[in-house]
Parts: structure tokens; sequence; C-alpha cells
């Protein structure tokens, strides 16, 4: 991060980086808040809040150092996602949804548009298989990708949110109809089944071979992760995004999210010297502008005017942010992230969404191991 300017702002402040992966992070962290021995300005996940400072003990209230730090620069509506136990406990950087991106150059190649409905993806199947070959498939997903596009289909079936005051609100014959969805996805060489993926032997989609050379054609992603797909693909490939499909049903179904926030943990000796640190960057002109939309579309009034002006907004995550947001209509449930639902291998969605996938599981099983997990994490 590029903090010279900050320096010379304010010279009293030193600011000492610290990098990691992202996998593995949460449990890192959670120990490291639990012992006090967290930074005092921290990158979390959204759910986090939740997860850690139910009770507001864990996470500055962002209240409290309003005259260093600038809320006016945020919507009422983006600061609540981040109020537990009546505090502001982080400040949202971005919101983010789940989007279709499409390699537009493979689907030329197949003699075919890319899709805008279901019926036509599953069409896309098809011809992918016949014309261009096995290997070949229109999407691919994921375990946790085919958790949340279950969602967003059965937000569209039955227009409901899918946890309501902390009680899962679909039944299982519901779900069982979402996991049916799922499997006719395989069924129709719209995915490919899971034991495929994982034999690619790629970390995550955006670094398979299958992707980058075309042969997986879409995703179902964050808009704010637009570009490392995009980037990874091999030279003369079109990378567009996608529309929401309405033949999934009469509602508009799928959730935003908050992205990604910064906390100050209750236990910094600098509450002020933190403040004036994200002041900087989500705020000030200059640091917005190194902060970009590397992390979203920014929710900051002043950093998106400022990386508008500058002309540094990757607008394929502008496009796609602006399709998600007018889009979906549900509020997503802050224990949906939880690491016992989304914990890669051992959380419950991947159990259920790979155990469908390799035939371990039937329909009605799958949906039972995945109400009672859900339920689980619900009832804490």
């Amino acid at each position: 991060m590029q903090l010279k300017s900050l320096w010379k702002k304010n010279p009293n402040i030193t600011v000492e980086t610290q990098f990691g992966a992202w996998d593995g992070w949460e449990d890192a962290m959670s120990t490291a808040f639990y012992a006090g021995t967290a930074p005092d300005v921290n990158q979390i996940n959204w759910n986090w809040i939740t997860s850690f400072s139910s009770d507001g003990k864990m996470f500055l209230d962002m209240n409290t150092v309003k005259d260093t730090f600038d809320l006016s620069q945020y919507d009422k509506s983006a600061l609540e996602q981040c109020t537990v136990a009546n505090k502001l406990q982080a400040v949202p950087v971005a919101m983010s949804g789940r989007i279709f991106y499409w390699n537009k150059t493979v689907f030329e190649k197949a003699g075919i548009s890319t899709p805008k409905s279901l019926a036509e993806l599953y069409a896309a199947g098809e011809t992918f298989k016949t014309k261009l070959g096995d290997e070949y498939y229109p999407l691919a997903l994921g375990e946790y990708d085919r958790m949340i596009l279950m969602v967003y289909y059965l937000e569209s079936v039955y227009g409901k949110a899918w946890v309501v005051d902390g009680k899962l609100n679909y039944s299982q014959e519901e779900i069982e109809k979402g996991l049916e969805f799922i499997k006719s996805l395989e069924d129709k060489h719209v995915t490919p089944s899971i034991k495929t993926i994982l034999g690619d032997g790629a970390a995550s989609l955006d670094k398979n071979p299958k992707w980058i050379e075309g042969k997986y054609a879409g995703i179902f992603e964050w808009d704010s992760s637009a570009g490392k797909f995009k980037d990874s693909l091999t030279e003369g490939q079109e990378f567009v995004v996608g529309d929401y499909f309405e033949d999934f049903g009469k509602n508009h179904g799928g959730f935003s999210k908050v992205s990604l926030a910064f906390a100050i943990t209750n236990t910094t000796k600098y509450p002020t010297e933190c403040a004036m640190l994200l002041q900087y960057l989500l705020n000030d002109p200059e640091g917005a502008k190194i902060m970009g939309s590397e992390r979203g579309i920014p929710l900051s009034k002043s950093a998106f005017k400022a990386c508008e002006d500058a002309g540094i907004l990757n607008e394929t995550v502008k496009e796609a942010n602006g399709k998600v947001l007018s889009w979906v209509s549900f509020p997503l449930d802050p224990q949906f992230e939880n690491s016992k639902l989304k914990g890669n291998p051992d959380g419950v969605y991947y159990d259920v969404m790979s155990g469908i996938s390799y035939g371990e599981y039937s329909i009605s099983d799958g949906a039972k191991v995945l109400i009672d997990g859900i339920n689980g994490v619900l009832k804490g």
C-alpha cells in the first residue's frame, strides 16, 4: 500500500502492514482478536462483526471518531449493515453481489450468443458438448458458487429471503427443488462435476487452465472479482458481464452484501490515528485513487467521485456492480458466510454440494443435511 503521502501529511503516524493469504485468515484473526493481539486496523469480512463482536466489545464504535472519519460520505443503509449491538463497528468499503460473466469468444466459437435466460443456458450445454467437445462447458461452478446460485434461484421462484429473524425460511421440499436445479446443470452439461473441477488441480477457478484457455466459458462470481478472471484469460478472448435470468422466477432473486470493511479494534491505544488512516484510504481523494476499485466500487461519495474523475474505476466491475444493485432485492443473513457453513473443505455447503455431485447424497438426504447444518449454526 502506498502510504508515503499519508506520512507526509501526518508525520506522527507510522503504519506497519501485515500480509497473508485469505485461506485460513479468518481462523488466524479469530485467535488474534480473542488474544488481544490483533492489529489496530483490520480488513474484515462483513460477517465477522456478528461472529466476533455480537456484543459490541471487539471493535471500536466508529461514531466515537466521527470528528476524524467523515461518516457523511456513506448512505445510512450501508452503515446500518455494519451496525451491531447499536454500534457502528466497521466502515463498509463497497457493496457486492454475484452475477454471471461469460467468455464471449467461446460462445461465438460454438455459434451461439451468451445466454440471457435459463432456457438458453440449458441449450448452450448441449451445443458446447456437440460442437466443441466434452471438455467444454458454458459455466463452471464450485461448491460455494452452487450454494449461492441455488439461493438466488429459490428466491426468484418463491419470493422470500433465505433466512428471516434468525430462522431458515425454506422447507425441505423447497430446498429439494433448489438442489434438483443445481443437479440439472450437471445433467445437461452446463457445468462440470465437482470431481472434474477438483481434478483440474487448480486452487481457484481463475487459476484453472480450463478457464484460462476457454474450455470453461462462464462463471457466477462477485462483481468485485471481475478483474482477476478477466486478466487470467489468454490473449484474444472477450470477457463480458452477463444478465440475470428472468425465467428463474417472477421475483428478483439474489442478494448484495458489504464486500469488505475496515474495523478498528477496541484494544487500540490510537483510535484517532486509526481513524485518520481510514479517512485517508477511504475518503481522501488521494488515498481513494490508490484503493481504486480493487475492493469494489467505493461506497464513499468522495472516493467514487475522485476515482470517476480520474478514470480509474474498472469499467467491467462498474458495469457488473450497477447490474447487481439494480436487480437483487433480498437481504443476506450474517450467518450465511459462517465458516461452519462455507468453510472449504469441511463446511456444510461443500459437504452437500460435493456429496450430490459425487452421488453420495440423494437430493432428499442432501436437503436434510443442509437444513440440519444451517439450523445448527443459526441456533448457535
